[in-house]
């Protein structure tokens, strides 16, 4: 039986990924989600983490996201971000460029809670990030 649905990740400039999952589990607003094939339509909105594909043959794909929407529907996943960096392409130097630009954004004296929420939590992630 194939227990595998269809996955993209897209950019306005290009298709990043387009393969079929096993499960894939992304960072939402609402926590971490994972979808298994026949879960019910969904839509989200992405806040900062990681994505994790694990295909068929178990192999793992791991993406970094900032932002970015997500639809699910007949076992069709496709995931919307101009954001969206697959791990093994990611150096020290854009994490640390990254971490210095957030850092910049949390001194700003008029950001809103929020905004500072989710710097704060951006910059959470990206220090977890191991290359």
């Amino acid at each position: 039986m194939n227990a595998n649905f269809n996955i993209e990740i897209i950019s306005p400039e290009k298709i990043i990924f387009s393969d079929s999952s096993s499960i894939t589990t992304f960072p939402s607003y609402e926590g971490d989600m994972s979808i298994l094939k026949d879960h019910i339509p969904l839509i989200a909105f992405l806040r900062p983490g990681m994505i994790k594909i694990e295909k068929a043959d178990q192999s793992i794909k791991e993406f970094f996201v900032q932002d970015g929407t997500v639809e699910y529907f007949n076992n069709s996943l496709v995931i919307l971000s101009n954001s969206a960096v697959q791990k093994k392409n990611i150096s020290k130097e854009f994490l640390e460029n990254l971490s210095k630009e957030v850092s910049d954004q949390l001194l700003k004296k008029n950001i809103t809670d929020h905004d500072r929420y989710i710097l704060n939590h951006k910059l959470d992630v990206i220090n977890q990030i191991n290359l």
